[in-house]
Formats: C-alpha cells, sequence, structure tokens
C-alpha cells in the first residue's frame, strides 16, 4: 500500500495532540482528482475541530485536518475531462487538505491564477468563496449598497473588503486594533470602526444594508439595530458565544433577515455551482494584468512548515493576525 504524511489529531485537545503520520494515499475514483498538496490555509474550524467541537462531516476524514488546499493534479479518475496531470488547482474540501494529498470531484477545483504561488493560492477558496457566497448570495448586496464586516482583519474580512471594492459595495469594517484597519485601507476599506475604544453600534455613521458577522450572540442586538429597513444580517461565526438574549421585535417592524450559513457541511450539489460561479465571476480578478481595476490578493500573514502547525494553532489563538495562515510541506 502507498503511504502519504498527513497532519492528524490523535485526539480532543491541546496542540500536543497534533502529529505527522502516514496514512494510505487515497485513489481517485469516477469524476474526481488527486492534488499533491502544496501547502493548506489554517482555519478557525481547524482550531475548534482539534478541540473536539467541530468533527468533519461525513464521508471526510476524521482525524485529518484542513479545509482549503492548493497544489499539483498527479492523477485523475475515470471520466475526468476537466484537468489533467500536472494542472496547478486549488479548492475547498470537508476534511483533509492538511495531507499530503487530497482526492476531490473535479466540478470543484479551481485553477491557480498563474502569477500566484501555490502558498499564495491556499489562502484563497475558504475565504473568498466564503465572503463571496455571503456578500452576493446571503445578503444580496448591489452597488452601491453598505455593508458591516466584523473582525474584518481576518482571512475573510480582507477577502470582503476586496470583493466590495469590485462589487462596488461600501465597505464598513470592526476590528479591536487600529493597526489592522490603516492596513485595510488600501484592500478598500472606507469606514474603520476600532472597537476597543468602544461599541460599534455608537461609532457608526450610518445604518447599512447588510452585516456580515462573525461575533455571534452578544453582538446580535446591536446588528440589528444598526441594519436599515430590510436589511440583512448574515451570520458565519459566532466568536463571542452562540448565546443571547434579544428583542426580536425589531425584526418584524423593519422586515429585516437573518442568515445562517457554513461552508463545510455543504454537499458536492451545494458546492459545485458556488465554485463555478467563482470561477467565472471573480476569479479572473486576480490577473495582474488586462484590466485598469485593483486586482484581488490573497493576504497572507505567514506560511509555515506543516511540522509547526501547532505554533500557527497558537498565534491564530492570540487573535494577532493580519489575513491567512499557511502551512506548507
Amino acid at each position: 500500500m502507498t503511504m502519504m504524511r498527513a497532519v492528524c489529531y490523535t485526539g480532543a485537545g491541546d496542540v500536543d495532540v497534533i502529529a505527522i503520520r502516514d496514512v494510505p494515499l487515497p485513489v481517485p475514483e469516477a469524476g474526481q482528482v488527486r492534488v499533491r498538496v502544496a501547502a493548506a490555509g489554517l482555519n478557525r474550524a481547524d482550531l475548534l475541530q482539534r478541540r473536539g467541537g467541530y468533527p468533519a462531516p461525513e464521508g471526510w476524514p476524521k482525524q485529518i485536518p484542513g479545509l482549503e488546499y492548493a497544489g499539483t493534479i498527479d492523477a485523475v479518475g475515470q471520466g475526468v475531462t476537466r484537468w489533467r496531470a500536472g494542472d496547478r488547482v486549488m479548492g475547498l474540501v470537508g476534511g483533509g487538505g492538511m495531507a499530503e494529498a487530497v482526492v476531490v470531484h473535479e466540478d470543484e477545483a479551481m485553477p491557480v491564477p498563474g502569477h500566484l504561488t501555490l502558498s499564495a493560492a491556499a489562502a484563497i477558496p475558504e475565504a473568498f468563496l466564503t465572503a463571496y457566497d455571503a456578500l452576493v448570495h446571503r445578503a444580496r448586496l448591489v452597488r452601491g449598497e453598505r455593508v458591516l464586516l466584523h473582525a474584518v482583519g481576518s482571512g475573510v474580512g480582507t477577502a470582503a473588503v476586496q470583493l466590495c471594492r469590485l462589487l462596488g459595495v461600501h465597505a464598513v469594517g470592526t476590528s479591536r486594533s487600529a493597526e489592522k484597519l490603516v492596513r485595510l485601507v488600501p484592500l478598500g476599506l472606507e469606514e474603520a470602526i476600532d472597537t476597543s475604544r468602544g461599541p460599534f453600534r455608537e461609532q457608526l455613521a450610518a445604518p447599512v444594508d447588510a452585516v456580515i458577522d462573525v461575533l455571534g450572540g452578544p453582538a446580535l442586538a446591536d446588528n440589528l439595530a444598526v441594519l436599515r429597513p430590510r436589511g440583512r444580517l448574515v451570520v458565519l461565526g459566532f466568536l463571542l458565544g452562540s448565546r443571547t438574549e434579544a428583542d426580536l421585535g425589531i425584526v418584524l417592524r423593519n422586515r429585516l433577515e437573518i442568515v445562517g450559513t457554513a461552508m463545510r457541511s455543504r454537499t458536492h450539489a451545494e458546492r459545485a455551482p458556488l465554485v463555478a460561479a467563482f470561477t467565472a465571476d471573480v476569479l479572473p480578478a486576480f490577473a495582474t494584468s488586462g484590466s485598469d481595476a485593483l486586482p484581488l490578493v490573497p493576504v497572507v500573514d505567514q506560511v509555515f512548515p506543516m511540522a509547526s502547525l501547532g505554533e500557527a494553532h497558537r498565534l491564530m489563538e492570540r487573535n494577532e493576525t493580519f489575513g491567512k495562515l499557511v502551512l506548507q510541506w
């Protein structure tokens, strides 16, 4: 049996449960491709899974973390027509991205823009697909509207700010770090709110059409309060906790929408159309030439060797990063 290296969680707990072990090399079935992974992005879901709180969906490796990858195709299954060995691709997975190889359906892989390294490309799938889906499909934002982006210095936040610029949407962002807010202005942030100076609700210049939220329950009342009538609250996570008490009368009076969404649990039937739309509508904007518009860029804070994954987990837990952390083999 051919083997490969993979990051494995040996149990639930602190970073000492992280190990690199030999596991069987997966074989692509019909309609699938095998990707030799060069790099993988780190996400908070990986930290939650390490602690035992976010298991992989059915059909994905249970002990191997990693929700996104970038690498080179080295084998294709029967009937595959979109790709061939040697193609550089990136994409989302339900787990298993932090292995030397991963098998995915051909419709869920995306081409890596030619000028990007594979380490940079590994910072695109989760952040940009999540932001694109939240802004366009869930919040249904259109040119000229305003959106409030919480934790805007995160991977999803830095992606969302750039996508707002692409869409003609006015981006307002919150962060506890004034330094991060300054760094986001060249990416398209139009209004910065430093929450270390007070509640975002009190600092917001005007109501917004949508809120993209990762804070969770404790922010619910203020999120609803800053929305215009018929505004949309899209909940991506709950960094501050998942429980709260709030008066929902404002939801009825202002005809507000509250939408929850998660990328990891989606089926192939849900992922494939999203990947196709993103590939057609957004991926060309990563080009470095041929357009007057500023190109999209993956924002990478640091790149670690895969053997230093525990250090990367610690850094993410301290909330000191700007953009993405990437692991490479």
